[in-house]
């Protein structure tokens, strides 16, 4: 997943994302995050800020930096929040949001999008590309 600390949409929906990697993390399922937001333009999206945001929300994953931003342009990650899931054999098989809800909206927020793949995954079944929707939230805030 691509997130970063100070996007309102992340941190509309950051502690139902912890309770959802410590609910899958005991079913054999891997989480990791990464930040490639511009640092310049973006101090609180750098290093030591994530170092606090992850501590203080106490990620049960990796908070990893993509400086380069090599990887967010490998994955084409557009937003924070940005999802994408994979299989058992590496195959991104779900790309899009955490659940329906926003900042706006009054929708609980509670994974479902992410919670029904993963599901799938745990019974040995593949989720279906027709039911993905697109995640959303702020842009990636990409180096000049």
């Amino acid at each position: 997943m691509f997130i970063c600390n100070h996007c309102p949409y992340v941190v509309h929906l950051i502690d139902a994302l912890v309770q959802l990697a410590n609910d899958y993390q005991v079913k054999d399922i891997g989480f990791v995050a990464i930040s490639a937001n511009d640092i310049v333009l973006y101090p609180q999206d750098g290093p030591e800020k994530m170092v606090e945001f992850a501590r203080e929300r106490k990620f049960p994953f990796p908070y990893l930096f993509d400086e380069s931003q090599d990887v967010a342009k490998a994955y084409d990650a557009a937003c924070t929040p940005d999802f994408a899931v994979f299989n058992g054999k590496g195959i991104c098989v779900y790309r899009g949001e955490f659940d329906g809800s926003r900042p706006s909206l009054d929708v609980p927020v509670d994974g479902s999008s992410i919670r029904e793949v993963l599901d799938l995954l745990v019974r040995g079944e593949e989720p279906s590309p027709n039911g993905q929707k697109p995640s959303m939230g702020c842009n990636i805030k990409w180096k000049a």
